[in-house]
């Protein structure tokens, strides 16, 4: 026997021995496959003993359960292909296409939604251009323009924290020859608040047909309101939209970086060289299981939305003004700056969101578990 090769092989397997043993699992169970009970949906939704798991995590808006057991299977066998640069992909873009009935060439692959909006800025934005949207929104959308030596032109929300469509339609008109895109977030973070069917369509319906619009659509599933729809219709027409779609959120994969963009073939085919094509095997071949797996995106749905109706229900009760949510967060009114209640719930090891001028006397809150939103209201308890 080799011994080079058999050493090689100890220290891996002795290696992935300790990882297992930190993650809880097994020796022999699969790195991604964790010996459960088959009647346990997300075999990730556990506290490890460290640091990090102490806390709990209402600041980012993510899936608190993790990968359902469905998709943790699926990246347990894509293992097989971590040493190759051509690897078979799970068909992820067919799957998405089949998902959203459209052809593959109207799909771009991204690590994450977060690389496809940089990709929009690159492909639309130069010096002298502008980009148009609201504030508070996803801003990193308007770093990626000023990065470039393009400008974002920022409209405020109205007085009920709705985007200002009439507005940003004038503002859009205005600067029309330097429009690099625009930019809708929906629902909106950080407010959660959605824009309506009706409002896109005449969003869309009284602008050039040259300027692109950018949608953000990461917090589509959470969606209830009957008054809103999603805008794969206007791609399927034709205009000039763009959507961004991300697997971070009900999916439970935020920092295995899964994300794609759909629109026309014509724009795809602006954008591609901008792309990196860093998504890795592993989160391909989950996103396609999860694309199938309805019933855990509903259990997901389901429990969200009734923990976050909980939560809504303990705020106001104590006083406080919430905004409606369509989204796995909501916002809170503080009155008094909420960075004074993020740091006295940073003390009580509770992570909150941050600043999103110019509401600084808001707060977004994350729904976590049960355990973890526990702590929050024990907290604010405490605080207020």
């Amino acid at each position: 026997m080799d011994q080079r090769r058999s050493f090689s092989r100890r220290q891996f397997m002795g290696g992935a021995a300790t990882a297992l043993g930190y993650l809880g699992l097994k020796p022999g169970a699969g790195l991604l496959a964790a010996e459960v009970d088959e009647t346990v949906r997300f075999p990730f939704a556990r506290k490890l003993d460290d640091p990090y798991d102490s806390l709990a995590h209402l600041s980012s808006n993510e899936n608190p359960w993790g990968p359902s057991k469905n998709m943790l299977e699926a990246m347990n066998g894509a293992w097989k292909y971590a040493n190759r640069y051509g690897y078979p992909d799970g068909d992820i873009q067919s799957a998405i296409a089949e998902h959203h009935g459209v052809s593959r060439d109207h799909i771009l692959m991204g690590a994450g939604s977060g690389e496809l909006l940089k990709v929009v800025g690159l492909t639309f934005m130069s010096p002298g251009k502008k980009v148009i949207g609201v504030e508070p929104t996803y801003s990193t959308v308007y770093r990626h323009a000023t990065d470039l030596r393009a400008d974002a032109i920022t409209l405020p929300l109205m007085e009920d924290y709705r985007q200002n469509i009439p507005e940003m339609i004038r503002t859009i008109k205005i600067n029309h020859r330097n429009v690099g895109f625009v930019f809708l977030c929906n629902p909106n973070n950080p407010t959660g608040i959605t824009v309506t069917a009706a409002e896109v369509r005449q969003l869309l319906d009284n602008i050039p047909e040259d300027v692109p619009v950018l949608v953000d659509e990461a917090y589509h599933h959470f969606v209830q309101d009957p008054s809103y729809a999603e805008s794969l219709p206007y791609v399927l027409e034709g205009r000039n939209v763009i959507i961004t779609r991300t697997f971070s959120k009900i999916y439970g994969v935020a920092a295995m970086r899964l994300g794609y963009a759909i629109a026309k073939p014509e724009l795809i085919d602006r954008m591609r060289p901008y792309s990196t094509g860093s998504v890795n095997a592993l989160v391909k071949w989950g996103g396609a299981a999860a694309l199938k797996d309805k019933e855990s995106e509903e259990w997901v749905l389901n429990k969200t939305v009734e923990l976050r109706e909980k939560m809504i229900a303990g705020v106001k009760s104590m006083g406080f003004e919430v905004l409606p949510s369509n989204t796995n967060f909501f916002m809170m009114h503080t009155v008094r700056p909420s960075s004074e209640f993020r740091s006295a719930f940073r003390e009580r090891g509770v992570s909150v969101g941050r600043d999103f001028p110019p509401m600084l006397d808001w707060l977004r809150v994350s729904v976590g578990t049960e355990e973890e939103n526990e702590r929050f209201m024990q907290g604010l308890k405490e605080i207020a």
